[in-house]
């Protein structure tokens, strides 16, 4: 695909991707916080990852779906953060087009499949605070897989819109991509055609793809609000607003930057300010995601204490 794309509506062989800043010092201090958050996302998403693989406690449909979210994580920083961690500490800043548009298209696929995995997480908290007794005969194996199937065919179809609605404009230069990854609003200021249909297609398959589960996310919540005020003791509350606090935190930090980045015509976006919500999106929020979830999460604190084999120190 990427080839016949080459071929036929481009005559750039290689982008060069201009990052932050062009000051050798400035770079190295970048290189060494990126690097730092990059390792520590790594780190803090494959402990959650292990932690719920061997304690059989947390082998439960909340615990699954986070995991889900840490190797999301994951291969969404490993997308763009690597490349961007050469490009500070390297004098050659180029990505070949067909490496441009894989970038592309893997980041967009796993970003998409999140925004729905939010909305399929908010649905299992609302099935275990409204329908405790159900909760495990609602929420099988089956349709925790269904679901997670679900979100993925969301961002292998959409994320492959996107970059075909993208890469086939003609880019004839200049090559050079004002961020720090090819990411679809920077790369469609170098097309060398109208891109107000690009525009339509971003706005209506961000809408889908964002609005549509964030409001899915908040019907679910409204619901489980007036499940909450229901309780009559004021722990009980507290135990039931702490589990989906988290939840919230998390989505707020992805959804409102991409909007943001992706619903908002071309015309009207600042590089500047598009790489900082691209690292808040990307970068920020991947490395925020696992203190969220466990930092408060008695259940994975207990899980860490008896990984570490102090058993009861966890309590």
């Amino acid at each position: 695909m990427t080839d016949f794309l080459w071929r036929n509506h481009s005559s750039l062989t290689a982008f060069l991707l201009l990052g932050f800043s062009n000051n050798p010092k400035i770079n190295v201090i970048l290189f060494s916080v990126f690097l730092f958050l990059y390792l520590i996302t790594l780190l803090g998403n494959g402990l959650i990852m292990t932690l719920i693989h061997r304690d059989s406690h947390l082998h439960t449909p909340m615990y699954f779906f986070l995991s889900v979210l840490s190797i999301l994580d994951m291969g969404y920083v490993t997308t763009t953060v690597p490349q961007m961690l050469i490009h500070l500490v390297s004098e050659k800043k180029t990505i070949s087009y067909s490496g441009c548009v894989a970038q592309m298209y893997i980041f967009l696929m796993l970003g998409i499949t999140e925004s729905w995995l939010f909305a399929i997480m908010a649905y299992d908290r609302y099935v275990a605070i409204c329908h405790p007794l159900r909760y495990k005969v609602i929420m099988s194996p089956l349709l925790c897989g269904l679901l997670v199937a679900f979100c993925g065919f969301w961002g292998i179809s959409c994320a492959l819109i996107y970059t075909v609605s993208a890469m086939i404009l003609p880019y004839c230069g200049p090559n050079e991509i004002n961020h720090f990854f090819c990411e679809v609003p920077a790369v469609l200021k170098l097309a060398c055609a109208d891109t107000s249909v690009n525009d339509q297609v971003d706005f209506i398959l961000g809408f889908i793809l964002l609005l549509v589960p964030l409001s899915l996310i908040i019907i679910v919540y409204i619901n489980i609000f007036a499940a909450i005020l229901k309780i009559r003791s004021t722990q009980g509350r507290l135990k039931a607003f702490s589990t989906c606090a988290s939840h919230i935190t998390v989505v707020t930090m992805f959804s409102i930057p991409c909007m943001v980045m992706y619903m908002r015509p071309g015309s009207e976006s600042s590089p500047e300010e598009d790489k900082k919500l691209a690292l808040f999106y990307n970068v920020i929020s991947a490395f925020l995601n696992p203190i969220i979830y466990s930092l408060r999460n008695k259940d994975v604190k207990r899980a860490f204490f008896k990984v570490l084999g102090l058993g009861k120190g966890s309590e």
